[in-house]
């Protein structure tokens, strides 16, 4: 019987990063929210395992920061294998494949970040390996070159990305399952901000866990960044004790408001308002008035704006919605909003 490991990271700089720094769950009942996607995967590995047999090949797309990789490293715990992690762009030659899977045991776990931006040819020799567990291997140069078919392990490919329109067709259809994750809300997030305080030993009332989550975006990996900023801020003012006064001050310091805007959302908003009456604008007039190119604000300021029904696109451009308008009007020329 092989020796159990599980996690082995290959490229995974940043999840080692990670792990240094956050409060990782190692089972679906420590991982919080995502309950409707826990309970599909519960059933999926807890079958797999039951069986005997490799997961089927699985896509986890979303937004970046929702827990895709964790997810996936608390599956491989359940099934009791090894995760092997790596990232597509950094899969530039089919050998560097064909090495990782030629490693690979029998139901291991290979997860691939960003499965989208990896290169066609890489792509093409997933194809063979996730249907029939065996790659093509070309042997030698020129005529005397012949093709070697090496049977692999059976394993399962967890793809994970944040553009599932961009995968191509054929290696869409070869994953058995296709499951999304959601955006988090505030309630979660407070409960995430509570069990990470517990990791960073911070002491933080569930108040003050909720302010931190109204900033988060709707996003874990967010939070938790805040609330190591927080902790910062506390560890320097009274030493690890975060009051609902003391997070107030830290998320001024740090330039978010009580509606989790940063400082470049609200002056993209006060720019509309002013210079536009809320507009319609164009996005490369917005990106000329801000200094900012327009995919940085397409990708970056935009979607929560329009989440959070500040923002619309329409056909003439881009314009603050009427009922929006007379919230930010008073917000930002009228009385303020404490948090």
């Amino acid at each position: 019987m092989k020796n159990f490991e599980p996690v082995s990271l290959i490229n995974a700089a940043e999840a080692l990063e990670e792990f240094k720094h956050d409060f990782v769950p190692q089972s679906f009942d420590d991982y919080l929210g995502q309950s409707e996607l826990k309970q599909k995967l519960y059933v999926y590995t807890t079958a797999a395992k039951a069986r005997n047999e490799a997961l089927d090949h699985m896509l986890l797309f979303g937004p970046p920061g929702l827990g895709k990789t964790t997810l996936s490293q608390i599956m491989a715990q359940v099934l009791q294998v090894q995760i092997k992690i790596c990232s597509g762009p950094m899969l530039e030659r089919t050998g560097d494949l064909v090495a990782i899977l030629s490693g690979l045991e029998s139901r291991d776990i290979l997860f691939i970040d960003e499965i989208h931006r990896m290169p066609r040819a890489i792509e093409e020799v997933l194809y063979s390996a996730m249907e029939h567990f065996c790659v093509d291997v070309i042997i030698g140069q020129g005529p005397g070159a012949k093709t070697v078919n090496l049977p692999i392990a059976p394993f399962t490919l967890i793809g994970a990305t944040t553009k599932s329109g961009m995968l191509s067709a054929p290696l869409r259809s070869r994953f058995g399952i296709i499951e999304r994750l959601e955006f988090y809300s505030e309630t979660e997030l407070s409960l995430i901000v509570l069990q990470s305080a517990q990791f960073l030993k911070i002491s933080i009332d569930p108040q003050s866990a909720l302010k931190i989550a109204n900033c988060a975006r709707g996003t874990p990996r967010i939070a938790k960044k805040i609330l190591r900023r927080v902790r910062d801020f506390a560890q320097v003012n009274n030493h690890n004790l975060a009051t609902p006064a003391l997070v107030d001050q830290a998320l001024i310091f740090l330039g978010l408001d009580q509606d989790g805007l940063s400082h470049l959302d609200n002056v993209l908003l006060r720019k509309m308002l002013n210079n536009f009456g809320g507009g319609p604008v164009g996005l490369e007039t917005l990106a000329s008035i801000l200094g900012e190119d327009s995919e940085t604000i397409e990708e970056v300021y935009e979607p929560y704006l329009m989440r959070k029904g500040f923002l619309e696109r329409t056909s003439r451009g881009r314009q603050i919605p009427a009922a929006a308008q007379t919230y930010l009007r008073k917000k930002f020329f009228g009385q303020q909003t404490a948090f």
